[in-house]
């Protein structure tokens, strides 16, 4: 029976742990520090399949304590923690798959997965992630990948004032995509750019009208990928990225500490604190993810464009929002390919580069397919 640690039992770490839980002859654990997450996770219908352990990991120790005589771990946890809990993990010898938004870049711990033999698969949500799937196994296809571009956001069903915005997952993670500049190609030269700059509206199937603006998610890509033209944007309801570039402007999300009242204090840790309340869902307050994806380039019959479109929406008979639900399950599927042994060489594994591999793609859309996530595909 294969034993899986799920470290993180958020919106998303606890969509990877029901998902798994629900798979025959897998011994499943979530970890948190925060016992209301817990309890959810218990109460789901697939509780009395999941332990649950309430425990600090942003402690690398007690992290690596906890993966010990485990077989698959997936890492789950907010950003700021994420690069180090995966090298407790690695550490620890165990395979993992990561979905964490960590700044650092995942190919310094790329010589430790070696060493210690196992795989860790970096980025593995929905974007980053899926899309990275999708250019993966198209650039391994084509004669030529000229250009992939990327746009997608979770955003709440209806936008409602001031913020026309809710998060679906860690608010820390959303605020990281507007602080953290924006890596890009453009004419096979990597560019550097602001966060929510080259801002433009534009129309979605299935969402209508929203706007797109740069951030920083292309992450391996831009290592793995010899195409010249490489874009990602986030999409939001119009009129958010002006709102935040008000914050930005303004101070509000300095990580430098300044002096109120006598008292050090960060004006991103109280920005976060305050959005964490104002950007917070209502049971039940449905959202959705849109994404488009296209791969442009080169085949045996000529110029081609592979397009994929995914709109999902929250499901209300599981309670499970839909970002957590496209970025869980894709972490599931991905877990799953660990456990079969299709993804077993050691070292860091961007998605983009195992999707090279016949049948990963295929075996990841079906995964999402039998759970009513719809991607489309066409070709022009």
């Amino acid at each position: 029976m294969p034993r899986v640690i799920v470290l993180g039992a958020g919106r998303v770490g606890a969509a990877v742990a029901r998902d798994l839980a629900a798979e025959p002859g897998v011994e499943l654990t979530a970890v948190d520090s925060r016992q209301n997450a817990l309890d959810a996770v218990s109460e789901s219908r697939e509780g009395s399949a999941i332990r649950t352990v309430r425990a600090d990991v942003s402690d690398p120790a007690t992290v690596a304590e906890l993966a010990q005589r485990q077989d698959l771990a997936v890492g789950a946890v907010p950003g700021p923690m994420g690069f180090r809990t995966l090298r407790a993990l690695i550490t620890a010898r165990v395979p993992t798959v990561d979905i964490s938004f960590f700044e650092e870049d995942p190919f310094q711990l790329h010589e430790l997965a070696r060493d210690h033999g196992v795989p860790a698969i970096v980025d593995a949500g929905v974007a980053p992630g899926l899309s990275n799937l999708i250019l993966g196994h198209h650039e391994a296809r084509l004669e030529e990948t000229r250009r992939f571009e990327c746009l997608v956001g979770g955003i709440p069903a209806e936008p409602t004032p001031p913020w026309e915005y809710k998060a679906p997952f860690s608010p820390i993670d959303v605020i990281a995509e507007y602080i953290r500049p924006a890596r890009f190609r453009r004419d096979g030269q990597d560019v550097i750019l602001p966060a929510l700059a080259e801002t433009e509206e534009l129309e979605l199937d299935g969402a209508g009208r929203v706007e797109a603006f740069l951030t920083d998610g292309l992450r391996t890509i831009l290592r793995t990928s010899k195409a010249p033209d490489l874009i990602e944007k986030t999409v939001r309801w119009p009129g958010h990225a002006d709102r935040i570039r008000v914050l930005r402007e303004s101070g509000f999300l300095d990580p430098e500490p300044r002096e109120v009242t006598g008292q050090r204090v960060a004006p991103l840790d109280l920005t976060s604190a305050l959005l964490f309340d104002a950007w917070l869902y209502e049971p039940g307050e449905p959202d959705l993810t849109v994404m488009r994806v296209m791969v442009t380039g080169m085949d045996e019959r000529g110029p081609v464009i592979h397009s994929y479109h995914l709109l999902d929406r929250y499901d209300p008979d599981n309670g499970i929002s839909s970002m957590a639900r496209t970025t869980g399950y894709t972490a599931a599927a991905l877990a799953r390919l660990v456990l079969d042994g299709r993804v077993n060489e050691p070292g860091i594994a961007p998605p983009e580069t195992l999707a090279a591999a016949d049948g990963v793609l295929d075996f990841v859309l079906a995964h999402l397919r039998e759970r009513e996530i719809r991607i489309t595909h066409s070709r022009a």
